[in-house]
Parts: structure tokens; C-alpha cells; sequence
């Protein structure tokens, strides 16, 4: 199959991200591996989808970041959507925000133009613009999510400021990462109107309760199809441990990986989320649990996989592959009666 995964940059992708762990292990299957930028994408005047793209063939390399550095060298050539079988919307917006806004809402556009080719595209674009912000997390069960208010108002955030007993997370509607997540407390609640206007800047501000398990960092589950990944028996999971005196458990942030293994509290959370990811079509998705709760549902570009791998010494990556490749078998299979939403998570 000729697959392609739009990402952020080439400047700031890196060899050890997951994007390039599942681009080698589609290339080590025989399959067509190409990485598009947000800037290299067009639209053609035939009506296609077009870009501009990074591609290596006929090479053996010995790991992801050898391959990945090589065809990052490579000069750059041009693709259409008549050409792909899959696009793989690898990107994530929030990277985008104040530097390069016109960037953040591209992949789910010109990612529709590629669904009216009959390329098959995952996570399913519609659903994606849809998830740009938290907000989407909302939609979900409120047995999985602590309690939580999205305001820009300083006073309906401090009277829940105090009826969660003076403690709780703040952070913005948009973003990831763990980029400007802060907790307030009795010791720093002189900063709590400084706080909230300085998250207001950029949009509205989520509220949330404080859970004390999350001083232990929280668990990253991958979820492929709405089940959690997993090869010879083994999760691609593991636990984010916070970075001394930080409550960020994301890796860029500090956080350090560590095992964790499956418990059925984590499995019942999975099953709650799962109805709603195989409708939207959310192929591979990212949830980030903190005891009996998630605090996050990843849907744009989850990292860790490479990691994930190393740690169980399984390859989670080429099952996504060859998850891949089943629907590319499906979609041949079926013609046009198969909608990219629902083919996305078969």
C-alpha cells in the first residue's frame, strides 16, 4: 500500500516520535512510507488533494531513526491522493497555536478532499475537527471524567475553586503536552486571578478537580480500533511518573516511563470509551487515566508507542501496520460501500 502521514514539520519531527515508528514499520512491510507537512499540502486544479512529500525506497535500514534521518536527506517529490491508499493524520494543532494558526484546521481539510478520493484516512477528519479542543472529551460518559467546568469567568472559577476545597487543575481549552497545566492550591491562591487571565489569553480556561492519585503520574493506553493495543498478551501502556515537584506526567515535560500492567479498572474504563471512538471513526487514540478516571482522550498524534515497545520488547507498531492494511484490504474489497468513518475502526 502507498500510505502517507501528515505531520506538523519536517524542522521539528523527530526520528524517535511515534509517527516515524510506525512510518518504518510500515516501509519494513514493503509498503510506499511518505511525510507530508502542513505547509507542503495543496489542492489541485483537477480537484485533487496534492502535497509536496519526503519518501526513501529501496534501502535497508538497521532502525526507525536511520531511516527516518535518511529520508528527511531526501530531496523532496510530489504526490496526489489518486496516487495514496491511506492518509494518516499524524499532526497536532495545539503545536500550531500563535505561530502558525492557519495550520491548525489544514489536515482535516484537505484530509476531507483525500476521503472524496476514496483514500482512506484515519483518524476520520470530520470527527478530528470536531476534537480540536478538550471540549470533545466532554461528550464522553461523566463516570469517566473528574468534575470539571470550562469558563473565561474569573468569579464561576473561584467558586469552584472553593467547592472543590481549594484545590484544583487549571489549564486551557486548547492544548497538550501539559503546556500551561497548573494546580492551585491554599499555598499559591494569591496567583489564582493571575493564573486564569494569563490561560485566558489564549481562549477559555478548563477547571478541574484535583485527584490525589495523580501525584503518582497517570497511565497512557494506546487504543487501536477502540481496544487497547496489545501484542503476545503484553498492553502497549505505561505509567508517566512525574518529574520531582511537577504535576505534568507527559514525557516532553519530564515525565518518566515506567511498566505498569493492566488492571480491570483500566479495561472497564476502556470499554466506556470505546462506543464512542469507533463511531467517530478514532483509529489510534491515546487515554490518559489517573485512578478510576481519564484525564485526557489523546486523538491527534499519542506518543509512547516507541517507547512502549522497547520497554515489553514487542513491536506495537507494525499491529497498527497491519491493522492498516486490512482496511486498505476491505476497502478494495467493498468499493464504495464502506464510509471512511466506519472503516477507519474495522
Amino acid at each position: 500500500m502507498k500510505i502517507a502521514f501528515i505531520i506538523n514539520d519536517h524542522s521539528t519531527e523527530q526520528p524517535n516520535y511515534t509517527t516515524a515508528a510506525i512510518g518504518y514499520a510500515a516501509y519494513k512491510r514493503d509498503n510506499d512510507v511518505y511525510f507530508i507537512g502542513i505547509g507542503e499540502l495543496a489542492y489541485a486544479s483537477n480537484g485533487h488533494f496534492s502535497a509536496r512529500c519526503k519518501t526513501i525506497k529501496g534501502s535497508t535500514f538497521k532502525s526507525q531513526e536511520t531511516f527516518f534521518k535518511a529520508m528527511q536527506k531526501e530531496e523532496f517529490s510530489r504526490i496526489t491522493s489518486e496516487d495514496l491508499d491511506v492518509l494518516f493524520l499524524r499532526n497536532d494543532p495545539s503545536d500550531e497555536i500563535n505561530d502558525r494558526d492557519w495550520a491548525q484546521n489544514a489536515a482535516f481539510i484537505f484530509g476531507g478532499i483525500a476521503v472524496n478520493d476514496k483514500v482512506l484516512v484515519i483518524n476520520h477528519p470530520s470527527s478530528l475537527a470536531s476534537a480540536v479542543n478538550k471540549m470533545y472529551f466532554q461528550h464522553f460518559p461523566e463516570i469517566l471524567r473528574p468534575k470539571t467546568i470550562i469558563s473565561r469567568d474569573q468569579k464561576e472559577i473561584k467558586d469552584f475553586f472553593k467547592e472543590q476545597k481549594n484545590k484544583m487543575i487549571l489549564k486551557p481549552l486548547q492544548g497538550s503536552g501539559g503546556k500551561n497545566v497548573f494546580m492551585m492550591d491554599k499555598k499559591n491562591e494569591h496567583n489564582l486571578t493571575q493564573t486564569i487571565d494569563a490561560i485566558c489569553r489564549d481562549g477559555y480556561v478548563i477547571a478541574q478537580e484535583y485527584l490525589a492519585e495523580a501525584k503518582n503520574g497517570d497511565t497512557r493506553l494506546f487504543l487501536m480500533n477502540g481496544e487497547p493495543l496489545q501484542v503476545n498478551g503484553k498492553y502497549a501502556m505505561m505509567q508517566r511518573v512525574n518529574a520531582s515537584g511537577d504535576i505534568r506526567s507527559n514525557i516532553h515535560a519530564g515525565g518518566r516511563p515506567e511498566k505498569v500492567k493492566m488492571t480491570d479498572q483500566i479495561l472497564e474504563l476502556a470499554e466506556i470509551v470505546r462506543p464512542k471512538l469507533v463511531q467517530d471513526g478514532m483509529f489510534l487514540v491515546g487515554i490518559d487515566i489517573v485512578g478510576n478516571k481519564l484525564m485526557e482522550i489523546n486523538v491527534f498524534s499519542p506518543g509512547g508507542l516507541n517507547i512502549m515497545s522497547q520497554m515489553y520488547e514487542e513491536d506495537f507498531a507494525t499491529e497498527v501496520v497491519k491493522s492498516i492494511e486490512r482496511k486498505v484490504r476491505y476497502k478494495n474489497l467493498y468499493s464504495n460501500y464502506l464510509y471512511n468513518s466506519r472503516l477507519a475502526t474495522l
